[in-house]
C-alpha cells in the first residue's frame, strides 16, 4: 500500500506544480475575429467561437504551462473595424494568434495588421483565394476551403453535366469577384461560355432584377457568386420566380454551407449541388464531433466551424512541439506536420500557407430521401487536394519560388 500511496502523492504534487504554472504565467489568448450578428453569423459566428473552445478544452486547457484563452469580437462585416480588432488584439490583449475572421474583405483587413507583428493568422470562414496568392504572408494559413477550389469542384461538375452557358449573381466585394472569375476560368477552359454577370452589394434583400437579367440570358446555369444570406435570398426567390421549374434553368451556389440549406428547405434545395470541405454525416468521426458540438449548439457545424476546431488544434499542437509561441518556429511545426483528423483527410500546409486537403462534390437529397433535419446532401465524388486546390505552380504569392 506505501508504493501506491507515495505514487499518488508524487502525482498530485505534479498535478499541483503543473496547475501552479498554468495560473503564474500569462494565457495563451487566440483572437476570433467573426461575424456575430450578420448574414454570415449562422456559417461562423458564435458557433465559431464554440468550435475554438472545443478545440482549447480538449488539448488539455494549457499548452507550455500557460492556460488557452478564447476571445472573440464582432467585426460587423467591416473591414476597417476588423482591422482596428486586430490591431487592438495584438498590441493592447496580448493575442498570439488570430483565428477566423469571417469574410474576404474583413479577412485580408486584418491580415495586414498581422503582417505588420509578425503573427500567425488562419482563416476559415474568408473564402477569397487572395488570402494564399498577393495576400499571402509568411505567417498566414488559409485552412478550410477558397474560392479557386469552390469553382473547380462545383463549376467543373457542372460543365461536364452539360451545364455548359453560364450567367452570374456575384456580391460586389472581394469574394465576390474572386469566386465568379476562378469559376469563369473554370467554366471556359472546360469548353463552355459565360454569357452575362451582375454584381450585387453584399446584403441584399430583394434579387428580382439580377434574376430577372439572368432569366433572359437563358444561360442553362445561373451561377451564385455570394455566401450566406445573399446565398439563401436568391435561391429562394428564384424558386418563387419560377426560374428553375418553369424555364429550365439551373441555380449553382458556388458556395453553399448546410445551414444554408436548413434555411431554404429541402423542397426549395433539392437537387442543388455543393461543393464542400465537411460534411457532418460522412463518417464516424465526424458524427461523433458534430454530436458534441450539436449539444452546446442545436446545430450541426458548418465547414468553416469545423475547419476551425481543427486549425486551433493544429496550432495547439505545433506550439507543444516548438516549445514556444514564436510564429517563425510556430509556423515551421504546422507545415512539417500532416493534417489527418475528422474534418481533413491528407493535409498539407504549403510554403504560400494554403492547406490543401480532400474536397467533396455533394448533391442535396430530396425530401423523400432525407431522415430528417441535417441529413441533407449526398456524396457524389471525392476530389483529392492536389487536383481541387490552385496549384503552386500557378501561385501568385511573393513566397512562392516558381
Amino acid at each position: 500500500m506505501r508504493p501506491i500511496r507515495t505514487t499518488l502523492l508524487a502525482c498530485l504534487s505534479i498535478a499541483a506544480i503543473s496547475a501552479a504554472q498554468a495560473q503564474s504565467q500569462p494565457p495563451l489568448k487566440l483572437g476570433a475575429i467573426l461575424d456575430m450578428s450578420g448574414l454570415y453569423a449562422d456559417i461562423t459566428g458564435t458557433g465559431s467561437e464554440t468550435a475554438a473552445k472545443m478545440a482549447a478544452e480538449d488539448f488539455g486547457g494549457t499548452v507550455l504551462g500557460r492556460k488557452i484563452e478564447i476571445i472573440a469580437a464582432d467585426h460587423l462585416n467591416k473591414a476597417d473595424l476588423a482591422a482596428s480588432i486586430a490591431r487592438d488584439m495584438i498590441d493592447n490583449q496580448g493575442v498570439e494568434a488570430i483565428i477566423d475572421v469571417a469574410a474576404s474583405a474583413t479577412a485580408l483587413a486584418a491580415g495586414e495588421i498581422a503582417k505588420a507583428r509578425n503573427k500567425i493568422i488562419m482563416y476559415s470562414g474568408p473564402g477569397s483565394v487572395r488570402l494564399s496568392n498577393e495576400a499571402c504572408g509568411p505567417y498566414t494559413i488559409h485552412y478550410s476551403y477558397d474560392t479557386f477550389a469552390q469553382a473547380n469542384v462545383a463549376g467543373l461538375a457542372s460543365v461536364k453535366q452539360g451545364l455548359d452557358t453560364w450567367f452570374f449573381l456575384s456580391a460586389d466585394y472581394a469574394f465576390g469577384q474572386d469566386l465568379e472569375r476562378d469559376t469563369t476560368n473554370v467554366v471556359k477552359a472546360s469548353g463552355g461560355k459565360v454569357l452575362g454577370s451582375v454584381k450585387h452589394p453584399i446584403n441584399t434583400s430583394d434579387f428580382s432584377s439580377f434574376l430577372l437579367q439572368a432569366q433572359s440570358s437563358n444561360a442553362k446555369v445561373i451561377g451564385l457568386a455570394n455566401a450566406g444570406g445573399d446565398t439563401i435570398n436568391a435561391i429562394k426567390q428564384a424558386a418563387e420566380f419560377g426560374i428553375t421549374r418553369k424555364g429550365g434553368q439551373k441555380i449553382l451556389p458556388l458556395l453553399a454551407f448546410i445551414t444554408d440549406i436548413d434555411s431554404i428547405g429541402l423542397e426549395t434545395a433539392q437537387g442543388l449541388l455543393i461543393a464542400g470541405a465537411f460534411y457532418w454525416d460522412m463518417n464516424d468521426e465526424t458524427r461523433a464531433f458534430s454530436k458534441r458540438f450539436m449539444e452546446r449548439t442545436k446545430r450541426v457545424p458548418t465547414s468553416a466551424q469545423a475547419g476551425l476546431y481543427s486549425e486551433t488544434m493544429h496550432y495547439l499542437q505545433a506550439v507543444k512541439a516548438a516549445g514556444t509561441t514564436d510564429a517563425a518556429a510556430v509556423m515551421k511545426k504546422m507545415k512539417e506536420a500532416p493534417i489527418n483528423d475528422f474534418f481533413a483527410r491528407n493535409g498539407k500546409i504549403r510554403e504560400d500557407g494554403r492547406m490543401v486537403h480532400d474536397m467533396y462534390l455533394f448533391e442535396v437529397k430530396k425530401p423523400s430521401e432525407s431522415k430528417g433535419r441535417w441529413d441533407y446532401y449526398k456524396l457524389l465524388a471525392t476530389v483529392p487536394g492536389d487536383q481541387a486546390f490552385q496549384p503552386l505552380s500557378a501561385s501568385r504569392c511573393p513566397l512562392v519560388k516558381n
